[in-house]
């Protein structure tokens, strides 16, 4: 049974591939929850089972053995359609290169989730332009990301994240293309996002990122450890 605060639960992944004949461990008996409101950052170097746990979490992939439960829901017993389902409305991406349409506005942009779930236009006008003026781009709805900073593309991103209200914000790396400056801004606004209520899972190598989470897990070959655990050096 899942705690009532508990978003996310995931329990004993294991995934193993082959590489050059030889079997690598990429999750390792990974288990670990969040709670609404959490803001957790999953550190760790190339090649450490981060980017594998990310799929997992965004319904990318599935493991070879384990659970996982988010928003209640038992996601490795979905179909593929149901998966989709599952992205679309609980998981809200943030790209570390944006992964904006470059022909579509700011405001285009954002809507597009909401498209998908076929919600009106009046509805969708409404949401996208209040997700753009929490990120602080209204005035920029109608700039193509051409037209548009790195800082300014993410925060598109953001926006589009947060259009369609989802349980989760997954953050890959979100200020890996940006210049230290701008990272800042992005972060500040990510935390900003936090304080009002967002659940945030902020994936990075990055220490000094992680460390402006509230709770910091390791993964090392496949490894979790838990903060109270991870030793900043």
């Amino acid at each position: 049974m899942i705690e009532q605060n508990t978003i996310l639960e995931i329990k004993n992944l294991q995934k193993e591939y082959t590489l050059g004949g030889e079997t690598v461990k990429a999750l390792d008996n990974v288990s670990f929850s969040v709670n609404k409101g959490d803001f957790i950052a999953i550190i760790g170097p190339s090649g450490s089972g981060k980017s594998t746990l990310m799929n997992m979490i965004g319904c990318l992939d599935t493991p070879d053995s384990g659970e996982y439960y988010l928003d209640g829901e038992n996601v490795f017993s979905l179909k593929n359609k149901q998966l989709a389902e599952v992205r679309n409305h609980k998981i809200g991406f943030i790209f570390q290169q944006f992964n904006l349409l470059t022909k579509q506005t700011a405001y285009e942009n954002v809507e597009l989730p909401l498209v998908y779930r076929g919600i009106g236009s009046k509805e969708r006008k409404e949401i996208a332009l209040g997700a753009l003026k929490k990120v602080g781009l209204y005035e920029r709805a109608g700039h193509r990301p051409t037209e548009l900073s790195g800082g300014q593309q993410q925060r598109v991103a953001i926006a589009r994240a947060l259009a369609g209200n989802p349980p989760i914000l997954l953050a890959d790396e979100p200020t890996g293309a940006l210049d230290s400056k701008t990272g800042v801004e992005v972060m500040n606004l990510i935390k900003e996002l936090n304080s009002q209520g967002h659940t945030i899972i902020l994936i990075t190598h990055d220490l000094e990122i992680a460390r402006q989470a509230k709770r910091v897990i390791r993964i090392q070959d496949g490894v979790l450890a838990e903060e109270k655990e991870v030793v900043f050096s």
